[in-house]
């Protein structure tokens, strides 16, 4: 177990793209991500950080995909293929329940929402190094959606531009085992300084004393 331990001044925890599109039943993505999602407990563990990181005085940043608007791409010379699938799809659509963020991830005053990234990484043409550079932030707790693109995309900009990472694997999901492997196993240990367990991360952030998990943020995780 790694030997653990965040300095509340110069850390954040960096939850990307809570949408319900992605992790609420119903959403145009959760049938693709639901088996992972639900097989390590990715949501509840995303809910046990988010209300530990509060809970002990460690700021929240976000980092959201760009919510598909009519017209964003039709006069595009070039679209990546992962912006022309959110682009058929309408993936989080501006304004529609899917866009939103799932109920438990809505952000609490003190939080930052970043500018929307338009492709993978959360720094990509957006104020997030500049948000979290101005709060004084060194250290990143990174989980959220998808293991292999926004979330691994987004870990190697934070180390590309200085940041110490720690990536919460139980806090993460994907469209299946093989591309949680790819990016957990073979891809971010190069680039994370530790890839760790929700339980590791809200230990360490108590000090020691593992934070308990209350029945109402339990419940709504599941909801």
């Amino acid at each position: 177990m790694p030997n653990l331990s965040f300095d509340k001044e110069t850390t954040a925890l960096l939850v990307i793209d809570p949408y319900n599109d992605f992790i609420s039943e119903g959403g145009k993505l959760w049938d693709r991500i639901k088996g992972v999602a639900e097989a390590n407990d990715c949501i509840s563990h995303m809910v046990q950080l988010l209300t530990a990181a509060r809970r002990t005085g460690v700021r929240v940043f976000y980092a959201m995909h760009h919510r598909y608007r009519s017209g964003d791409y039709e006069t595009w010379k070039y679209a990546a293929p992962i912006q022309k699938a959110a682009w058929s799809r309408k993936t989080f659509e501006y304004g529609t329940w899917g866009g939103e963020f799932r109920t438990e991830f809505a952000p609490h005053p003190g939080d930052i929402v970043a500018q929307e990234h338009w492709c993978s990484s959360g720094f990509a043409n957006t104020d997030l190094d500049m948000q979290l550079k101005r709060h004084g932030i060194q250290r990143l707790i990174v989980a959220g959606l998808v293991a292999h693109t926004c979330v691994e995309s987004t870990v190697r900009f934070a180390v590309e531009l200085g940041y110490d990472v720690t990536l919460v694997k139980d806090a993460t999901a994907d469209y299946s085992e093989e591309f949680m492997h790819a990016a957990l196993v073979s891809n971010l240990p190069n680039y994370a300084s530790a890839i760790v367990t929700t339980e590791e991360v809200t230990d360490a952030l108590s000090g020691g004393r593992p934070l308990e998990r209350s029945s109402s943020a339990m419940g709504a995780a599941h909801g």
